[in-house]
């Protein structure tokens, strides 16, 4: 007979790389998980792990034997995931990026909610990109340039990159370009829009002004509305705060870089999930409103400037 319980739990402790955390992981005792990987080497004949203390490290047999079995393991428990509902067609697993989810997700999903009172929604919000291979995940909205090849990907919506602060530090269209050197200047340090290439467009070298530094575009937008400094962001991450006036752009004329940062992506099956399409739809929908909502904002002179 297939050994399938002791398969399990040498999957468990090899990916582990204790018997400890794979005990924990798996509910019962390290002198249990020690059991079930000692009974499979003696079914295969050779051993499979050596110990290290409390940490263990894979045989030569042991990394070929996980290699083989890894996927197969992964499947099964994705497949047992599935029946028990984590996967049921009422549950919706969404993946987006920790800003894209705070800044611009969260104050529309009600809307979603609403409209689709027969789906439950997970939101994860991570920056990791999603192993749709391997994870219980529906869709992502993920952060990049666009190029994933052998998934569906579209793009959210187009971007305009702004200088914005709180009005109470800067009024808005009070300042050139190359007087914002006088304030400081908040980065985004994993924006695709950095204020190097925002002066180089303005046509003003980039000034040695004081600065601080975060890596998510959500606490450069909180630091903006707190009077931190002057922060480059995109209208899709700080609309609200511009719309509600927390948030205006200091600067006159100013030049406005476009770029698409984040994109809806999943595998082509996905979307045969009647709860993946609803949610795309929607999606597509509000993204669009709020692409004629920003565009009809920008063209108001610069002293009014706001994008919802």
């Amino acid at each position: 007979m297939l050994p399938l319980r002791a398969i399990a739990v040498f999957h468990a402790a090899a990916r582990a790389g204790s018997l400890t955390r794979a005990a924990q992981e798996l509910g019962v005792t390290p002198s249990a998980v020690s059991q079930q990987v000692s009974a499979l080497e003696v079914q295969l004949g050779t051993a499979l792990l050596t110990r290290q203390g409390r940490r263990i490290a894979l045989t030569e047999a042991g990394q070929r034997y996980l290699e083989m079995i890894a996927p197969h393991v992964e499947r099964i428990a994705e497949a047992t995931r599935y029946v028990r509902g984590s996967l049921s067609s009422g549950s919706l697993i969404l993946r987006a990026t920790p800003s894209f989810a705070t800044k611009w997700l969260l104050p529309r999903l009600p809307a979603f909610l609403d409209a689709h009172p027969e789906i439950e929604l997970r939101v994860d919000a991570t920056n990791e990109p999603t192993d749709f291979a391997r994870e219980g995940v529906d869709l992502e909205v993920r952060h990049g340039e666009g190029d994933w090849p052998g998934l569906v990907v579209e793009p959210v919506a187009e971007e305009v990159f702004l200088p914005v602060c709180a009005p109470a530090l800067a009024a808005p269209g009070s300042l050139r370009a190359e007087e914002l050197g006088a304030h400081r200047l908040i980065h985004s340090v994993k924006s695709q829009v950095k204020w190097a290439a925002w002066f180089a467009a303005a046509g003003t070298p980039m000034p040695a002004a004081r600065r601080v530094l975060f890596d998510r575009s959500h606490m450069a937008v909180d630091a903006a509305i707190a009077g931190m400094g002057i922060a480059l962001e995109s209208t899709l991450m700080m609309g609200d705060a511009m719309a509600d006036g927390r948030l205006a752009c200091p600067v006159a004329a100013p030049p406005a870089i476009r770029r698409t940062t984040q994109w809806l992506v999943c595998p082509a099956d996905r979307m045969r999930r009647h709860r993946v399409r609803a949610f795309a739809d929607w999606l597509r929908a509000e993204a669009l409103a709020w692409r004629e909502q920003s565009l009809e904002k920008l063209k108001q002179p610069a002293e009014n400037l706001v994008c919802s």
